[in-house]
């Protein structure tokens, strides 16, 4: 059986993506999508997996998303494969034309939903009202080619709820993986470490405010963003306001990442109502305790036992990242044990179940 995974775009290195590449590879699929950086796939060490790019999109919001909407639903490979898998906010578009299918979905459109206001908020009078204009346009058209999706996946319970809560569907929960063989433990060093995209909902200013105050902590932050998506203004603000003792090191390769979680003292996490978040799982992969704050999919893989759930400011991030400090080993063994919960075999025989029953 032949199948195809259609997911947005290849841009700034993200969960979403590396779950793309890992499925790819172990079900033996090619993977479709628009824009296509080869840079962030060798990055991620998955040059070989076999990649057709539809087209390149504006990296202008909201020409962007509305571009990769269109080649999603324009495109016809109903004759070439047997089965369809959808990954992102867009590549469902496809679903018209192509069936059987099954749609992991990371979260339902955040700009279109459950963070709407957020992003009126953080936008000038001018662009709101284009915002509102794109969303009136768009969420409708969204939600009548997410009617031809067969079934849907979702990465965490946190997700489900809003699944059912927009989309009125159902779901299975079928967690992300997480390849934990890959990852290891050699020191706790003398850094904490932020793994992220550089967009407002990640909330890495919170970290940066809270480094700034801790002068004798350090932290190593990882991640970029895509140009033509929401972050730009954001991102530089970030990069130009970094304190000395925070070091942002943008995309790194998997193997630089893989050393890093290997030699820090522990990982932070910030984001607002994370849909789940593969990185604490990493980091528990390689024996590292977590901090992250107590909202969305975070409270479904941290525990007492491999880290802090806090609030969201910065005097919850302080005192959590010293109490940690003090002894970030004695966290080792269930963070270790956490990991194996999320293990990619997992995920990989949940999926082939799914679509050898769907077929």
């Amino acid at each position: 059986m032949k199948t195809a995974i259609f997911h947005d775009y290849f841009g700034a290195i993200g969960g979403g993506e590396k779950l793309v590449l890992m499925l790819a590879k172990y079900i033996n699929a090619d993977v479709i999508t628009t824009d296509l950086n080869i840079e962030s796939i060798k990055k991620m060490g998955y040059s070989d997996i076999h990649i057709i790019s539809l087209g390149n999109t504006p990296k202008i919001p909201p020409l962007k998303q509305i571009s990769a909407s269109f080649l999603f639903a324009t495109c016809d490979f109903s004759k070439k494969y047997d089965f369809f898998i959808f990954s992102g906010n867009w590549a469902y578009f496809a679903a018209k034309k192509h069936k059987p299918n099954l749609y992991y979905c990371h979260t339902p459109t955040r700009a279109f939903y459950d963070l709407y206001d957020t992003f009126l908020t953080r936008q000038s009078f001018f662009v709101s009202v284009f915002f509102r204009i794109w969303v009136g346009f768009h969420r409708p058209v969204s939600e009548y080619y997410l009617s031809h999706v067969c079934k849907i996946a979702t990465n965490s319970k946190n997700t489900l709820q809003r699944i059912k809560k927009y989309f009125h569907r159902d779901a299975e929960i079928i967690y992300p993986p997480v390849e934990t063989a890959k990852f290891t433990c050699k020191e706790y060093g003398d850094f904490w470490l932020s793994v992220n995209r550089l967009y407002p909902e990640k909330r890495v200013e919170l970290q940066i405010d809270a480094f700034r105050k801790m002068p004798e902590e350090k932290l190593i932050i990882v991640g970029g963003y895509s140009e033509g998506d929401h972050a730009k203004s954001y991102a530089k603000n970030v990069i130009n306001n970094l304190p000395d003792n925070v070091k942002l090191l943008g995309e790194v390769s998997e193997l630089e990442l893989l050393d890093l979680y290997s030699r820090c003292k522990g990982l932070i996490c910030t984001a607002i109502d994370e849909d789940f978040g593969m990185t604490p799982v990493e980091a528990m992969a390689s024996g590292k305790p977590v901090v992250a704050v107590n909202e969305g999919g975070f409270k479904e893989t941290v525990t007492e036992k491999t880290g802090l759930l806090i609030d969201a400011d910065v005097p919850s991030v302080i005192k959590a990242v010293k109490f940690i400090s003090c002894k970030p080993e004695s966290y080792r063994d269930a963070c270790l044990e956490q990991a194996k919960r999320f293990d990619l075999s997992i995920f990989i025989q949940k999926i082939k179940n799914v679509v050898n029953n769907d077929r």
